[in-house]
C-alpha cells in the first residue's frame, strides 16, 4: 500500500509540475496580446474624451503621476499629456470625486490650459441604479453636458447644478451625485489651468514591458 502511495504522490506531483509549467507557458505567450487589447481599450477611452485632431504625441506614453488632494483625493492619479507637434495643448486626468452618493466616482477629464473642458467618462461608480447612474455614458448623455464647457476659476458660480444655481442638470431625486461629479470636474479643469507648467517635472509613470517613451 505504501508503494502505491507513494507512486500516485509522484504523478500527482508530476502533474503539479506540468500544469504550472504550462500556465507559466501559456501566460508568457498571452501577456503580450493581453497588454496590447488593454493599451487599444485605454484608447478608445481617451478618444471619447479628447478630439485626435487636437495632439499627434503618443498620449498612453507621456504619463505622469500627480499626488493633488483637488484632484480628490490624496492618491497618486495619472496624468497624460496631450501635444501638438512637441508643444503641451491639452491633459486628460483620473480623477476622483469623493463625495458620491453611495462612495468616491473615479473620473477620466480631459481639458485644455485655458479651463476648457473636452470631455468627460466615468471609470467607476457605485450610484443607485436608475437614479445616480445617469453619469454613466452608457445610461445617458448627461456626461457629454460637460464638453466644450470653460471655467473661470474655481468659483465659477455657473459651475454648479440647477438646484444650487449654476448650468448643470440634477436627476430627479438624485443630486448629490451630479454634484458631486460637476464639483469635481471644475476642480480638475482649474488644476490643470493652475499647474502647466510644473506637470513636465512630475514623476513619471512606470512604463511596464512592450512599452516605450
Amino acid at each position: 500500500m505504501l508503494s502505491t502511495m507513494r507512486r500516485h504522490g509522484t504523478t500527482l506531483a508530476l502533474f503539479a509540475v506540468l500544469a504550472t509549467g504550462l500556465t507559466a507557458v501559456v501566460n508568457e505567450l498571452t501577456k503580450d496580446t493581453i497588454a496590447h487589447q488593454a493599451e487599444l481599450q485605454q484608447k478608445q477611452l481617451f478618444d471619447q474624451v479628447l478630439p485626435t485632431e487636437m495632439y499627434n504625441n503618443e498620449l498612453q506614453h507621456e504619463c505622469y503621476v500627480v499626488t493633488d488632494k483637488r484632484l480628490g483625493s490624496a492618491a497618486p492619479h495619472h496624468l497624460y499629456l496631450a501635444r501638438k507637434d512637441g508643444v503641451p495643448v491639452a491633459a486628460t486626468v483620473e480623477s476622483t470625486a469623493p463625495d458620491g452618493y453611495s462612495g468616491a466616482i473615479q473620473l477620466l477629464v480631459a481639458a485644455d490650459f485655458s479651463g476648457k473642458v473636452l470631455g468627460v467618462r466615468v471609470l467607476e461608480h457605485h450610484e443607485t441604479p436608475g437614479l445616480g447612474d445617469k453619469i454613466d455614458a452608457r445610461i445617458s448623455d448627461w456626461i457629454n453636458s460637460f464638453r466644450n464647457q470653460t471655467v473661470h476659476g474655481d468659483n465659477d458660480p455657473r459651475w454648479l447644478v440647477k438646484k444650487d444655481g449654476g448650468m448643470f442638470d440634477q436627476f430627479t431625486g438624485a443630486t448629490i451625485t451630479p454634484r458631486a461629479v460637476v464639483n469635481e470636474v471644475r476642480h480638475t479643469a482649474v488644476f490643470l489651468q493652475e499647474n502647466r507648467e510644473r506637470i513636465e517635472s512630475m514623476p513619471r509613470c512606470q512604463i511596464t514591458a512592450g512599452e516605450s517613451n
